[in-house]
């Protein structure tokens, strides 16, 4: 059985419904990092007391989760479920294969250190 990590840049306002979604669903532990960026929309159009002017990062919300295999499909799901909007902005999930995990206090490897 294979480790993925599940990493998802997504609306800073979805973090807590998310937190709380994936947590009825359960999973082994979260990173969050605040982050800014912006994808092929190049950042937004804003204005302010009359003013208009361009945002080019905006700010967004990374979360990590390395898990098992089995749990990939489901906590994929929720991200989507939770975070999806149907506008621009919603974010991305990017899937990969952790090629070995180790925890620091007791050295354990593999599903074992999750």
């Amino acid at each position: 059985m294979g480790i993925k990590r599940i990493e998802a840049i997504i609306r800073p306002e979805r973090l807590e419904p998310l937190r709380a979604s994936l947590e009825k669903v359960g999973y082994p532990g979260m990173t969050v990092t605040e982050v800014e960026g912006h994808g092929k929309q190049r950042g937004m159009e804003q204005q302010f007391r009359g003013n208009r002017f361009k945002t080019y990062f905006i700010p967004k919300v990374k979360i990590e989760l390395v898990v098992m295999d089995k749990s990939v499909k489901k906590l994929v799901d929720t991200i989507i479920d939770v975070c999806g909007t149907g506008t621009v902005g919603d974010g991305k999930i990017f899937i990969s294969d952790i090629k070995e995990v180790i925890r620091i206090r007791t050295k354990e490897k593999a599903a074992k250190a999750l």
